[in-house]
């Protein structure tokens, strides 16, 4: 039982840092990282479950694109 309790907080932490990390996307990074998602905020939320998710696969290729621009691609 406690290590179902220890799953669940786990559980729990990976996505509140997700969703910190999805906010800090969707509001800086998505238009440094793809110049044509400027001026479209309508699509926005519907990322924010995904970001959740594979929040540490997002914030890589985040940092490479902004340290290596377009030859990271």
């Amino acid at each position: 039982m406690q290590t179902a309790s220890i799953l669940i907080e786990i559980g729990r932490y990976y996505l509140m840092a997700g969703g910190v990390v999805a906010v800090l996307f969707l509001a800086i990074g998505i238009d440094r990282v793809e110049p044509s998602s400027r001026g479209s905020y309508v699509f926005r939320p519907l990322l924010v479950p995904g970001i959740c998710l594979i929040w540490p696969l997002v914030l890589y290729r985040w940092i490479r694109l902004e340290k290596h621009g377009e030859d990271a691609r």
